[in-house]
């Protein structure tokens, strides 16, 4: 009787063992499963089915203990999301560095340019924004997360167009025009350069950087 109530035992354990272990990558593969990732990802009416080793983010969910060593590279474990069609094995395995997605390199992810920011200024002018990580890369926590970086936008003014308006036209004040700076441009058209003198300083500054355009962005 002892030995019937030690084996119920064990099927109890055993049975609440595999349901937590259902229940954890039930979880693992349905969170926020909302169809969306759907868009992105091959389905039965895609004519080319791929290899499910070969899909990336959002196709698959990886998850790694927090154990790792960062900046090692160890095994992150893989699971093809719900409806996503591929051929082979719907768990497997993908070596990645282990860091978490905010401490990816600055290639690795994009972030949400903001314009009307000093990039000239001094001293460095930065902003928070949105940064989301490329799909191809594997990582631990969320894929989207903010960073502070440094206002750097540009509005497409090019360098060689402002020297070069300095140099032949600067008298007329068309690099000033040019690079937004009205006031200035009319003073230099009027002034014929600052009979030359104005020239030669503006085509100096374009030249080292020193004079860019009016709303703070920066040469392309």
């Amino acid at each position: 009787m002892i030995n019937n109530f030690a084996a119920n035992n064990n099927m109890d354990i055993t049975s609440k063992e595999n349901k937590i272990k259902d229940d954890s990558i039930e979880k693992i593969v349905n969170f926020n499963d909302n169809g969306d990732y759907l868009k992105s990802c091959p389905t039965v009416d895609d004519q080319i089915i791929q290899e499910c080793a070969y899909l990336y983010h959002p196709c698959i969910n990886c998850t790694r203990s927090l154990d790792c060593r960062y900046g090692a590279l160890d095994n992150y474990t893989c699971i093809v999301r719900p409806k996503v069609v591929c051929n082979g094995s719907r768990t497997f395995n993908k070596t990645a560095m282990c860091r978490f997605c905010y401490q990816t390199e600055r290639w690795e992810h994009r972030c949400e340019q903001k314009a009307n920011c000093n990039s000239v200024a001094s001293p460095l002018k930065f902003y928070i924004t949105n940064c989301t990580v490329s799909d191809e890369i594997v990582c631990l926590g969320r894929r989207r997360f903010y960073k502070r970086i440094r206002c750097a936008w540009t509005g497409g003014t090019r360098w060689g167009v402002a020297l070069g308006l300095s140099l032949i036209l600067g008298g007329f004040g068309a690099d000033r025009f040019y690079l937004g700076h009205w006031q200035e441009g009319i003073g230099k058209l009027f002034s014929f350069g600052g009979l030359g003198v104005w020239t030669l300083v503006d085509a100096l500054l374009v030249g080292i950087h020193h004079l860019g355009p009016a709303d703070g962005s920066l040469y392309i």
